[in-house]
This record gives C-alpha cells, sequence and structure tokens, in this order.
C-alpha cells in the first residue's frame, strides 16, 4: 500500500496536468526515479522563478517528456531535494500532505512540510 507522510493512504496529486514519475496523478517513485518526485505541491510564482534560476525551468512546456509546463496554481508531484532547496531558500511552494509519498521524511521534516501544508481535503481532481 502506498502511504503519505501522514501515515494515511496516498491520495492523488493531480490529473490536469497528469502529474507523477509514472504519469499517474500520484507522487511515488520506485525504480529509475532518481529525482524521487514524491512532494506534492501547488506551484506558487516565486517557486516557479526560484526553479527556473536553479536550473529547472518548470514554465516552458517539453513535449519530449509529456511535460505540459506549470503555471502559479498547478499541482505537481516535485523532486524533494528541490523543495528542500526552496525551502532553504524561503520560497517552498505549498504542499498536499495526503498527496505526499512518505519517503520524502528522508530528506524533510514533517514539521517543515506541515509548515507548508495546504488546507487539504485529500484527493484533488483538477
Amino acid at each position: 500500500m502506498r502511504t503519505n507522510v501522514l501515515r494515511t493512504p496516498l491520495t492523488c496529486c493531480c490529473r490536469k496536468p497528469m502529474t507523477g514519475f509514472y504519469r499517474d496523478g500520484y507522487c511515488r517513485t520506485g525504480p529509475g526515479d532518481v529525482g524521487l518526485h514524491t512532494v506534492c505541491i501547488e506551484a506558487s510564482r516565486e517557486f516557479l522563478e526560484f526553479s527556473r534560476a536553479m536550473g529547472n525551468d518548470l514554465s516552458t512546456p517539453a513535449p519530449e517528456w509529456d511535460f505540459p509546463g506549470l503555471k502559479p496554481g498547478d499541482r505537481w508531484c516535485l523532486c524533494v531535494t528541490r523543495w528542500k532547496e526552496a525551502f532553504e531558500a524561503g520560497v517552498a511552494p505549498p504542499v498536499s500532505l495526503s498527496a505526499t509519498h512518505e519517503s520524502a521524511l528522508e530528506w524533510v521534516d514533517l514539521e517543515d512540510l506541515r509548515a507548508h501544508a495546504l488546507d487539504d481535503p485529500g484527493e484533488v481532481e483538477q
């Protein structure tokens, strides 16, 4: 069973745009996911600008990777190390705790995630 950082069943992060390493809407990880796409975020303008400045432009579409490009308000399964970098820089995007995979806790503290938690009813079908 897939579990989130709250130790309850992992919920869907987003399907519009389709996200997740496996492009199934879930922030789960496994073999081949070297980026550990485990944190369900809601993109903010500040975060997208930060990510671009760090060399990872998440706003520009990349069809070859089935990536539509993000805009503020979109949900996305983000690499846990990028979330941690943004947190340390003071621009961490909001997080859906119910859709963030428990393995993210190997890299970041639950209290830091909670401090950036969305008012999250659970699974989101966007």
